[in-house]
């Protein structure tokens, strides 16, 4: 199959099957997806209870959550159900400008685990369901003192 791929690909049949034994025992011969291209990155600063600012750098298109995890930011406890929208252990507050400009509004699923965030405000999110986006360059957003896993 994967040599009639390159042969649709190519367009020289001939050509690849007298080369195709060196293409024999190759676990990957070809990929025909798009190229991963190197996204844009953004720097966030989140905010922690005591002061302290821990800056980070993500994709845009990652989530909160993977710019925290990805970078192994010091914040017990966050994103405990990985993203799955179960717990609310990734909650933020964001500043009233920054709030109302994010591109999708809470769902309702978001605004069941925000219930039963700690420290909820006006302004609170789940860091799970924001992606970033290149005009969040520079966002800071605040970590509550203390979490609640809605699971437990």
């Amino acid at each position: 199959m994967a040599l009639n791929i390159l042969k649709q690909i190519a367009g020289h049949g001939r050509h690849l099957t007298r080369s195709s034994q060196y293409f024999r025992g190759s676990t990957r011969i070809l990929s025909i997806g798009q190229p991963a291209l190197s996204k844009k990155e953004v720097e966030i600063t989140f905010l922690k209870a005591n002061g302290e600012k821990l800056k980070a750098k993500g994709k845009i298109g990652d989530s909160l959550l993977d710019v925290v995890v990805n970078s192994n930011l010091d914040l017990d406890g966050f994103g405990a159900c990985e993203g799955t929208l179960t717990c609310s252990t990734c909650h933020l507050i964001f500043p009233k400008d920054t709030y109302d400009t994010l591109p999708n509004k809470p769902s309702d699923e978001e605004l069941d685990m925000l219930d039963l965030a700690y420290d909820l405000c006006d302004t609170s999110r789940l860091g799970c369901q924001i992606i970033l986006t290149e005009q969040m360059d520079g966002l800071e957003v605040m970590v509550p003192a203390t979490i609640n896993d809605a699971r437990s």
